[in-house]
């Protein structure tokens, strides 16, 4: 009996033993061997990098570059690559450039209507300093609520913040190996996101179902509800997935026009010679009427400081800090050399953006029926201080001053 208990000890020791080892074996390989491999390659192929620390990478001194780079002011130019991204500039000026490191045109009018709430506000705050920044997010989301999920601003507010706050504490946290308190924040604000949505898709269902609609609607929203509906069983996705592509398009449809918009208009207040060259295309293509799709096509200088906004701020190539729209002039693939991935700013290949006219038509609607109706300028206030945050953002916002052309249209 007293050999057999031995025995069954001595297994229990081996198989404590056995699953200590392979834990080791698993801890080591991922944060030792494999790290060490992939450096040992890309050394041997003339690509270097800073040296790997066990387990954190280099997100420390990433992290601490970061915070260094934006506790300190800067001039107002457009050699902001070393502020928003310390880590790589100075990586890249120690180990090189080949280096390495751990780590829609019928929605037209909805946006019309959508940017001539935002204007008829402004008329109370000409001449005075506004925030842009927050501006621009209230008129994407209420845009991207009416034409994608054919919802009011109202409807969709409550789903932005709490994206917002998700985004926070995401960013709060991607740099931690255990859950903290703030887990428990993002599970309920998931829920809460998960419910919102699923309000509006119940919306479309019911009508649906009543009689009241005799389809689920012919926006980003109705397409997905209708594809749900219509594949079998096998190849029908969850109605989670249906959530996750509404949250996607929502929070990236919203933050990437809202950066777009608000960097231009800087851009615009700085030089005003190009200011002045946009509002005479747009005064000669629409004189005092809003947007439509056919004139949009005709508003080649609009299009060409879109792409130089898209552009900015990508550090290499040739005389990469200066704002020449005119490089656009005859097209990107004549900008580009023909070099696709060249300029990419909605991605490449079959896996790139698929919000590209979105965001594009709504940068053009927006500051087409800005420049018809006032002059941009620099707020005294304002600090230049270009932060990334998933887009570029403005650390301090972007103070602007609007100043009325003296006509309605």
């Amino acid at each position: 009996m007293q050999n057999l208990i031995g025995e069954v000890k001595k297994m229990e020791t081996m198989g404590n033993l056995l699953i200590l080892f392979t834990a080791s074996l698993c801890l080591f390989l991922f944060y030792w061997w494999i790290p060490h491999r992939v450096q040992f390659i890309m050394n041997s192929q003339g690509i270097r990098g800073p040296p790997y620390e066990f387990i954190r990478g280099n997100n420390k001194e990433a992290a601490q570059m970061l915070m260094e780079a934006s506790t300190k002011p800067m001039a107002l130019t457009h050699d902001i690559f070393p502020r928003v991204m310390p880590h790589v500039y100075s990586w890249i000026n120690k180990y090189g450039e080949n280096m390495f490191f751990f780590s829609f045109w019928n929605m037209i009018p909805a946006v019309v209507a959508s940017v001539e709430t935002m204007l008829e506000k402004w008329k109370s705050k000409e001449g005075k300093e506004m925030e842009v920044f927050q501006e621009f997010r209230l008129l994407t989301s209420e845009v991207i609520s009416r034409t994608a999920f054919g919802s009011s601003y109202l409807e969709g507010e409550k789903i932005f913040d709490m994206l917002m706050k998700l985004t926070v504490i995401s960013c709060r946290n991607i740099y931690k190996f255990w859950k903290s308190a703030d887990e428990i924040e993002s599970d309920k604000i998931a829920k809460m996101i998960h419910d919102s949505v699923m309000k509006i898709v119940k919306k479309r269902d019911d009508k649906v179902v009543t009689g009241e609609a005799d389809n689920f609607g012919r926006d980003f929203l109705g397409l997905l509800v209708n594809v749900y509906h219509e594949a079998d069983e096998k190849n029908r996705h969850s109605i989670q997935d249906l959530v996750d592509e509404c949250k996607t398009f929502y929070f990236s449809g919203q933050e990437t026009v809202n950066s777009l918009l608000a960097w231009a208009t800087v851009l615009l207040a700085i030089h005003s010679d190009w200011q002045d060259k946009a509002r005479a295309e747009v005064i000669e293509v629409f004189d005092t009427q809003n947007s439509d799709s056919e004139g949009m096509a005709k508003l080649n200088t609009i299009t060409m400081i879109i792409n130089v906004t898209l552009r900015l701020y990508y550090p290499i190539s040739d005389d990469v800090d200066l704002f020449k729209p005119e490089r656009f002039a005859k097209g990107i693939a004549e900008a580009t050399k023909y070099n696709a991935a060249a300029f990419m700013p909605f991605g490449l290949g079959p896996r790139s953006c698929v919000g590209m006219s979105f965001t594009i038509i709504q940068a053009k609607t927006a500051l087409s029926m800005i420049l018809q109706r006032y002059t941009i300028n620099l707020s005294p206030s304002y600090v230049h201080a270009p932060l990334q945050r998933l887009t570029l953002k403005p650390q301090h916002g972007i103070q602007l001053l609007f100043h009325s052309l003296h006509y309605d249209t």
